[in-house]
């Protein structure tokens, strides 16, 4: 199964934002969250489709409250259960993103973690590119690489830092593939102009997200 797994060093770090710009750039993929909480406060999906204009498929674990997975289904009276979250049947390429951050609980025995296992997906890894970032960001890879999960790259958001981005390709031994900005208008336009210039120049993602290479140039 080709696509990608957005996962990100912890919550709020741009994750949508960031799978919305791999939709820009690959438009042959396809987008699915399988978990969301806070549903009375966002719609992940939703500000994928309207911002990429990607083909979205809006099931999974839909949960009332900002808070943990775990904590969401508990309180909803559920438990989230890895064997009904399967990739709905689309042969094309997946960006699928998970909610929080690498290690947030999706009940009392798993992590979002070993759904990235399940789904056998590459992970492209969303981190702020701020004070901060370099710890984040290597414990976050140390973690994956732990688990024997593949890292397709990181994106990082916000004010590019060069200094930053130097350490965590240097010590993380992995790509940067590219400094998404705080977009002063979040519109698909401006979205879709930066990803196509900026995101993944040297294409590493297009045997992953690509139908026929038809990644935008």
């Amino acid at each position: 199964m080709r696509g990608v797994f957005v996962t990100g060093t912890g919550t709020n770090v741009g994750k949508t934002v960031v799978s919305a710009a791999l939709l820009c750039r690959y438009p042959s993929a396809s987008y699915w969250k399988p978990i969301q909480t806070g549903i009375e406060i966002d719609n992940d999906t939703a500000d994928v489709q309207r911002l990429s204009g990607a083909q979205v498929h809006d099931s999974g674990v839909r949960l009332r409250g900002p808070v943990s997975p775990h904590l969401a289904a508990e309180r909803a009276g559920i438990r989230i259960d890895l064997r009904a979250l399967e990739l709905p049947p689309h042969a094309g390429p997946w960006v699928v993103e998970g909610a929080g951050g690498l290690l947030v609980p999706l009940n009392e025995s798993v992590t979002m973690a070993d759904l990235i296992a399940q789904l056998e997906l590459p992970v492209v890894l969303a981190a702020h590119s701020s004070l901060g970032t370099i710890n984040h960001t290597l414990l976050t890879l140390e973690a994956l690489r732990a688990r024997r999960l593949p890292v397709a790259g990181v994106v990082m958001v916000g004010d590019p830092d060069a200094d930053n981005r130097k350490a965590i390709e240097h010590w993380g031994e992995v790509a940067v593939l590219g400094e998404m900005p705080r977009f002063e208008l979040l519109a698909p336009g401006t979205l879709r102009a930066w990803a196509s210039t900026e995101l993944d120049p040297g294409l590493a993602l297009a045997g992953l997200l690509s139908s026929g290479l038809r990644a935008k140039a």
